[in-house]
């Protein structure tokens, strides 16, 4: 893949996928605190239910439900100019994997080199709890705007998922880091080299976990057994772009929707069989962010750069067959990396291709923007006790309450020093955060 000569931080921006970086669903709280629940994705009329006692607080990209929204309540409503309490702050190595939380323990990669390594860290004090590192082949990979690893982790029972920057997998044991079994998705499989890197974070479903290969025919998905790694089933036929995929459902069915090159693509999670694609083409297949799915409409928005912008798709269920129907699509909303989120009607990211990139919020009705505000540059984002947690490339961490009419910073502070494109994640009131050389733990409560 070849990019036109338009700069150094344009090129780079798109690498944040941190198919993926980003958030952390919260702790179960205490009954005293305990918040109203979010809808639960693809379940119209229904309530998210608790994390399960014990359950990882933030298991996955994008955090329990893989919307980048936490049940974490009772968040201060300022902080002093200097920012939130800081816990520990430590030297991490380079990449955008996001961070992970589970009863006490984190878990993120990081590279240094032509080394990755999977790492899990003691939550309250920062320090390793136990390091798995691993040689990883760079050749040919074009690193130069931003190095990886750049998909995030998974958490499913007692096994830590890893994808590297060179499409190397890992099933991992979380307490111990023992190697439990591994796949080589580019060598092994003749998967689809991306040039700047593997991206898309693995995802779990019943008993498997589910990856985006592509390469060769009929290898667009590959799921593997969670506890063997033995080959599930493989499916269909789509160039991956960098995005990670979701699990919504529609109507009473799971479906896994994820991004190609030039499409979103809907399938059945338990045999990757089709169930149908809407047109979504970008220039250079670079697709990032993850799309918003609300089960109340069942509407998919989805945002990219490169020339396109913004649609709405509604979904409708009839038996096997599912219809997508476009609402709207225009260029006038175009988040290039980092979080979608949506809440309500209105969809909320930081647009624009390249140079400025305001906050916006866009009508997911009718394409219509309702607002931009530039107090805060372009940013990743998770929603926790009606505000958002923001936190800019620039390392700003600004606290805001979105509404109809604007957004309301009430808080903001730089926090690190160096290009910060992953999410925070967010456990209870403690916010974990990293940028290509720190990560470090604050107190929002």
């Amino acid at each position: 893949m070849q990019f036109p000569a338009i700069g150094k931080n344009c090129i780079a921006l798109w690498l944040t996928v941190l198919s993926s970086l980003f958030i952390v669903t919260a702790a179960t709280v205490t009954a005293q605190r305990r918040q109203p629940q979010p809808k639960a994705p693809g379940q119209p009329g229904k309530t998210a239910q608790p994390a399960p006692a014990g359950a990882p607080e933030w298991p996955q990209w994008g955090g329990r439900n893989r919307n980048f929204k936490s049940e974490s309540g009772a968040l201060k409503e300022s902080w002093p100019a200097s920012g939130p309490k800081q816990l520990w702050s430590r030297a991490l190595g380079e990449g955008h994997s996001a961070i992970l939380v589970d009863n006490g323990r984190l878990y993120t990669m990081y590279g240094s080199g032509a080394r990755e390594t999977v790492i899990s860290l003691d939550a309250a004090t920062g320090k390793t709890l136990w390091e798995f590192p691993y040689e990883t082949a760079l050749s040919g990979l074009d690193l130069e705007y931003g190095k990886g690893p750049h998909a995030t982790p998974l958490i499913a029972g007692n096994l830590v998922y890893t994808v590297g920057v060179a499409g190397r997998m890992h099933a991992l044991d979380k307490r111990t880091g023992k190697l439990v079994w591994q796949h080589d998705l580019w060598n092994e499989y003749g998967g689809h080299r991306d040039d700047r890197g593997y991206s898309p974070s693995p995802i779990a479903y019943k008993n498997n976990v589910i990856v985006i290969v592509g390469g060769r025919n009929g290898q667009s998905l590959m799921a593997f057994d969670q506890q063997t790694g033995h080959l599930a089933w493989k499916n269909l036929n789509y160039t991956p772009a960098p995005s990670s995929p979701v699990i919504i459902n529609v109507s009473g069915q799971d479906q896994l929707i994820y991004f190609s090159t030039d499409e979103i693509v809907g399938c059945d999670p338990n045999n990757g069989s089709y169930l149908w694609h809407h047109p979504h083409k970008t220039q250079y297949g670079l697709n990032i962010s993850t799309p918003a799915w609300d089960g109340q409409d069942n509407v998919i928005f989805m945002s990219s750069a490169y020339g396109t912008g913004s649609r709405a798709i509604q979904l409708t269920r009839n038996g096997n067959q599912t219809t997508a129907r476009q609402l709207w699509a225009n260029n006038r909303m175009r988040v290039h990396i980092g979080t979608v989120i949506r809440l309500g009607d209105l969809a909320y990211g930081s647009s624009g291709d390249f140079g400025p990139a305001p906050f916006t919020a866009i009508n997911v009705k009718t394409g219509q923007i309702a607002w931009q505000d530039r107090g805060i540059g372009r940013a990743s984002f998770l929603h926790a006790d009606g505000k958002l947690i923001m936190l800019d490339e620039d390392g700003n961490l600004a606290l805001a309450r979105p509404g109809a009419t604007g957004l309301s910073i009430l808080a903001k502070a730089s926090v690190l020093k160096n290009l910060s494109w992953t999410v925070p994640t967010l456990a209870g009131t403690k916010l974990y955060l990293r940028d290509r050389r720190t990560i470090m733990a604050l107190d929002l409560g």
